[in-house]
């Protein structure tokens, strides 16, 4: 068995702990949020972000980032997307040098415009990262609901070492090579997905959506392939997979605030009512300004990002893209 780390006690973090606790290893959890801490040892359970699901007895709440990480042989990292550099920097003199980094933060980092692994890779030796992936819900996962993701890494052996780590018959994982796919995918259906919440917000039926989500893949492979994912990456569990849940769930945070937006809501009224990081507001305008550094076309996150900036309204956006000019699917 072994001794893992769990940086960031949201309902994510708090769900994989539960995942691997339940296998009979040792798991720390730390969180930036003391108050937040205190609740989950006084109530074991995470009230806040993952209500009625008990903490397993091999769960451990750690009170520093010191005594979460020492002497553990994975360390895995659930802080939002925008935060993970932080959060990373501040745990690398408690990392030890032989430990597995696992990240399943999706999103693409404001104005540096780096992927996860990017960041990473300015700090540590890739050959022990794994970014996990795919269509999963903290809230279906805790619940020991069927859910099936992906381990990406350069290394396969160490993705296979997470996918040891973490199979159960409620949990499986597959393992890839395409951590530039799988980042990418995970990261991009986000802003999709906003857009799906828009066009539900909005009254537009299942037609406008299912059109959304397949042109929203389209663009996604388009700048995924440009930056060297493989095409097939995105058809798969970590790029049509997590398209389909993100976009269609109740669940999915950034679906929610989209529906809010698209009944007429602002966009920073919307976010402070989901009430916990909707990264794909965070990742609409990276990406937006990545497609226009790579010159790709990408006019679903264009209209999206004109949209939560408050150039045009969400009618507008609509228009915008239904307006275009006409071309060949495959185009």
């Amino acid at each position: 068995m072994k001794t893992i780390g769990v940086i960031g006690a949201g309902s994510w973090g708090t769900a994989l702990a539960t995942v691997l606790a339940g296998k009979g290893n040792k798991v720390r959890i730390w969180d930036i949020d003391e108050k937040h801490l205190r609740s989950m040892e006084e109530h074991r359970e995470n009230v806040d972000y993952l209500p009625g699901v008990p903490l397993d007895d091999n769960i451990e709440i750690a009170f520093t980032t010191k005594e979460a990480l020492d002497g553990a042989d994975v360390v895995l990292f659930s802080a939002p997307a925008q935060h993970f550099r932080d959060a990373l920097t501040s745990a690398l003199e408690y990392i030890a040098d032989d430990a597995v980094i696992i990240n399943v933060a999706k999103g693409i980092e404001q104005k540096s415009l780096l992927r996860m692994s990017q960041i990473a890779a300015e700090h540590l030796d890739l050959s022990r990262y794994v970014v996990l992936s795919g269509p999963s819900h903290a809230e279906e996962v805790g619940r020991r609901l069927p859910t099936t993701v992906a381990a990406a890494s350069y290394e396969l052996s160490v993705a296979e070492t997470v996918q040891d780590l973490f199979m159960t018959d409620r949990f499986r994982v597959y393992t890839t090579e395409d951590v530039v796919g799988v980042e990418l995918g995970g990261a991009l259906k986000n802003i999709i997905a906003l857009g799906a919440g828009i066009s539900d917000g909005m009254g537009f039926g299942d037609n406008a959506k299912a059109a959304l989500m397949t042109r929203g893949l389209a663009e996604i492979t388009r700048l995924g392939v440009k930056l060297g994912a493989k095409p097939e990456t995105f058809a798969g569990l970590t790029g049509t997979g997590d398209l389909i849940v993100t976009c269609t769930s109740m669940h999915s945070r950034n679906r929610r605030c989209g529906i809010m937006i698209g009944e007429g809501m602002s966009p920073d009224e919307a976010t402070k009512k989901v009430g916990m990081v909707v990264e794909g507001m965070f990742t609409t305008e990276a990406a937006y300004e990545l497609a226009r550094r790579e010159n790709v076309e990408m006019p679903i996150t264009e209209a999206i990002y004109r949209a939560i900036k408050g150039e045009i309204t969400a009618a507008e956006a609509v228009e915008l893209l239904m307006g275009r000019t006409k071309k060949h699917e495959q185009g």
